[in-house]
């Protein structure tokens, strides 16, 4: 299966799809931080730096997958939610390439602001738009911990398939194992700088993470989010003012910061996945990833749906109909 995929930052859903079986032709990323993690991890990929609205996806056509994860500002109730009206609204050009390359299944990923009551108009015309194209669209929102992701992260995702996949696609089952806490997800780390504290509170860091935030370019630095965030992150163990440059050592005491690798293991990132850039860029593609295992649920499903029709070709033509 082939994909490209748009405003890729630092590979969370290029990894999940990568791993439900999608062979990515081309990644589009406007960060240069973010380029060189994609490149870092994955040098055969085809990372595309420079403005989604700048590139054209004409010679891709008929490819299997169209995905992204176009801009959160314009709908987070973090910023003003200026929807359509912000510069940043990039569901336009996500329905520009689809015409482009015609693919035959489309996944975009949003803020869970975009089902805000006022745009409900706007959902609306984006499906009519893609529905115009001949897509069966389906549109919900997802928490990442039914993914089996320790964190707490609701996110909407629209997906698209032509309608001769539609009827073979299902959205996926909520994983029923047990989700790691905090502390047992990055006890390893934070004994790896020789803390002696990490034991007890690996014990006391019982639950799951409030949202990971990456923050913008043009508010904040690297830090785990707003007061009620940070609160959170305290009856976890954890202080949240800030990003950690390295695991708490031998002789810390207090409350210990997360460093971006934790961060990033939270999110479901492999331990391998290396993050380019200082600390702030780092954490901030971090932040604004899409949890790879949840990319990879959804991956699977898709596929599912695309094979499901060349198989009932297949066994049609042998003279059976059953899949």
């Amino acid at each position: 299966m082939r994909a490209i995929e748009i405003c890729a930052g630092a590979g969370g859903q290029a990894f999940g799809l990568e791993q439900a079986g999608f062979d990515h032709m081309a990644l589009v990323e406007i960060d240069g931080a973010a380029c060189s993690t994609l490149r870092e991890n994955r040098p055969n990929w085809n990372v595309i730096e420079g403005d989604v609205k700048s590139f054209s996806a004409a010679k891709y056509s008929g490819v299997d997958l169209l995905a992204g994860g176009v801009p959160c500002p314009p709908f987070s109730v973090a910023g003003k939610q200026l929807g359509n009206h912000d510069e940043r609204d990039l569901f336009p050009e996500a329905i520009r390439l689809a015409e482009e390359c015609n693919p035959k299944a489309i996944m975009l990923e949003n803020v869970r602001g975009i089902f805000d009551p006022k745009f409900n108009n706007y959902r609306h015309l984006v499906k009519s738009r893609l529905e115009s194209l001949n897509y069966f669209c389906t549109w919900e929102l997802v928490n990442a911990r039914d993914f089996g992701v320790s964190q707490h992260r609701v996110r909407s995702v629209l997906i698209a398939l032509k309608s001769r996949y539609a009827d073979y696609f299902k959205w996926p089952a909520s994983i029923v194992a047990p989700l790691q806490s905090v502390g047992q997800l990055l006890y390893t780390e934070m004994a790896s700088g020789g803390w002696k504290g990490a034991d007890d509170w690996s014990k006391h860091a019982f639950g799951l993470a409030p949202t990971i935030v990456g923050g913008s370019k043009k508010h904040g630095g690297a830090d785990l989010g707003p007061t009620r965030a940070r609160l959170a992150w305290q009856k976890l163990g954890v202080d949240g003012a800030g990003i950690a440059d390295a695991p708490p050592n031998f002789g810390f005491s207090g409350k210990p910061k997360l460093t971006v690798k934790m961060a990033a293991l939270i999110q479901g990132f492999p331990s391998e996945w290396k993050f380019v850039g200082r600390k702030t860029p780092a954490y901030r593609q971090v932040g604004n990833a899409f949890p790879p295992p949840v990319a990879k649920a959804l991956g699977i499903a898709i596929f599912n749906a695309l094979t499901g029709l060349n198989n009932a070709q297949i066994n049609f033509t042998r003279g059976r109909i059953k899949i």
